[in-house]
């Protein structure tokens, strides 16, 4: 990551790193919180409570990544800093009300289909502007930004392409009086090219903690 930050311009210290931690137990959150990992994302909600309540003992920054259905907002809003994974006005509105008032406001990254896959979850980029607007209005959240995740390719070119149309998306939106200042793009193979076209966060799993044997019925 430091190394990609310098070629592109930039400084490491402007790019978080997140462990995409799902489908890995508790004890290797740990053992990388403990070299100085805080920052961990998880995709499936039974399983990401699970391991919150494992590690209470640790500072942990807990991230949603995965898709949300309406009877998990409560659970999301309750549990976790930050939200990757809204597509949906309803979605933000369920996640704005069911936020705790104890809590610092939900930070929130809305999900662009930037590549317009149709077995993608994400807005699509045309109906982003709207969204976003409504969402910026919620109480109990911050709308800080865009997420995607783009379709493969191998070539550097084609993946700074799909990154550099997410990042002028965000500059189309704050040009209209948002003030959005994050972009989560970037997973363990492709995070130079998403570092060298702005990326503020980069969600990183199997680079961190290998390859993932995944399980049946994890919700």
């Amino acid at each position: 990551m430091a190394a990609a930050a310098v070629s592109a311009g930039r400084t490491a210290g402007e790019i978080k790193l997140l462990a995409v931690s799902k489908n890995f137990p508790a004890m290797a959150l740990r053992e990388a919180y403990q070299a100085g990992q805080c920052c961990f994302a998880e995709s499936y909600l039974q399983e990401a409570l699970g391991k919150i309540a494992e590690l209470h003992d640790l500072s942990v920054e807990w991230h949603f990544i995965g898709p949300i259905q309406g009877n998990k907002t409560r659970a999301i809003a309750e549990n976790f800093a930050w939200v990757h994974s809204v597509d949906r006005l309803k979605i933000a509105e369920r996640l704005a009300v069911q936020r705790p008032q104890h809590l610092p406001p939900l930070q929130m990254c809305l999900q662009v289909n930037i590549s317009e896959e149709a077995s993608k979850s994400g807005v699509s980029p045309g109906e982003t502007g709207d969204l976003a607007q409504a969402v910026a209005r919620l109480p109990n959240l911050t709308l800080r930004g865009l997420m995607a995740i783009p379709a493969p390719a191998d070539a550097e070119d084609e993946q700074r392409a799909a990154f550099a149309r997410l990042r002028g998306l965000q500059d189309q939106l704050n040009s209209q009086g948002l003030q959005l200042d994050t972009l989560s793009m970037g997973m363990s193979y492709d995070f130079p090219a998403a570092i060298a076209e702005g990326a503020t966060i980069v969600r990183v799993g199997s680079a961190i903690f290998g390859n993932r044997i995944y399980q049946q019925g994890i919700i």
